[in-house]
């Protein structure tokens, strides 16, 4: 029981003990302790200011990222535009070549349809020239069978040749 109620030398003792122990440990223990905490407050406020860091380069590039797609569509829409036109003027471009040969091929067409009526025609005329010649054979064959009516009609072919 002694120890539940203590004495001067005790309480003397124990103060001495823990002041030894307070220096030993203020003299080797807290220096450390304190320079690690000292060091962890250091490095989580440097991971806080390089993530702040990191949040605004983000949005630097979010910025970016904006502006390049921005750009992308801008060209895009050029491009397309570009194309169209290109697109439009290859098909005025076609159509003026079609009409162009549209109306070469009809020219040529309407020649060869003329060329081709001019040489019907002048077969049907060779053809009702044969047939006349072999009708007005016939024709003069019968009558002129008999050699009067012969001389008759050269007497009239003469008299029709002197007057011309």
């Amino acid at each position: 029981m002694e120890l539940v109620k203590p004495e001067f030398g005790l309480i003397f003792w124990m103060c001495i003990s823990f002041g030894i122990i307070l220096w030993i440990l203020g003299k080797f223990a807290w220096k450390p302790i304190l320079k690690m905490l000292s060091d962890r407050e250091n490095s989580i406020q440097d991971a806080l200011d390089s993530a702040e860091r990191a949040k605004e380069e983000m949005k630097a590039l979010q910025a970016g990222n904006e502006k390049i797609l921005a750009e992308a569509r801008h060209e895009r829409d050029l491009m397309l535009k570009d194309a169209r036109e290109i697109r439009e003027k290859m098909i005025a471009d076609a159509k003026g070549i079609a009409a162009t040969e549209g109306e070469r091929m009809l020219k040529s067409a309407r020649e060869n349809i003329q060329n081709e009526k001019m040489a019907a025609i002048t077969d049907l005329k060779n053809q009702v020239g044969v047939l006349s010649l072999e009708i007005a054979e016939k024709i003069l064959k019968s009558e002129l069978a008999s050699d009067e009516k012969q001389k008759a009609l050269v007497n009239t072919l003469l008299k029709d040749v002197n007057l011309n």
